[in-house]
């Protein structure tokens, strides 16, 4: 899963849903397929989401809320109680490439901090392994995750954003 960018967590369909999904994927009529964007035009767009400057600020704190995963990395109590196994590096790659997709996405020339934030959930529930007490005490990964977003500051200690 490492490999992943997102863990995107989809649900059940509701039952009409379901009976719509069923028909149109088992009878006889065959979808037709419009090309939305080449190959071409998607290698562009991953070039420019590559080119869109991320600040060391944005950076920094991209990769402190990765560390802050680990047990040990001097994140929150959740972390230490809770984690066995928390993200590695790539996890802060994706949190700056998620961002800069979002910031590019609304218009932004560079991604924030609260860009970052707002990709952290499905950037990092699958690199986030809760342990056994976790599991027993019914807290969950986007609990631990939330724990993290409440406590690593923007700022690290000592400097001023």
């Amino acid at each position: 899963l490492d490999r992943f960018m997102f863990h995107v967590r989809v649900g059940y369909p509701s039952q009409e849903e379901e009976v719509a999904i069923v028909n149109r994927t088992t009878g006889g009529e065959t979808a037709t397929l419009n090309r939305v964007l080449s190959g071409e035009e998607i290698i562009a767009f991953q070039d420019l989401v590559r080119r869109v400057p991320a600040s060391p600020f944005v950076v920094e704190y991209a990769v402190r809320l990765a560390r802050a995963t680990r047990p040990g990395g001097g994140g929150p109590d959740e972390v230490q109680r809770y984690v066995s196994w928390g993200a590695g590096p790539r996890a802060s790659q994706f949190l700056i490439l998620g961002a800069k997709t979002w910031a590019a996405l609304n218009g932004s020339m560079a991604p924030s901090c609260e860009d970052v934030r707002r990709v952290a959930r499905p950037v990092l529930r699958h690199r986030v392994i809760p342990n056994f007490s976790a599991e027993a005490e019914g807290i969950t990964t986007e609990d631990i995750i939330d724990a993290l977003l409440q406590a690593i500051p923007e700022a690290p200690a000592g400097k001023k954003s």
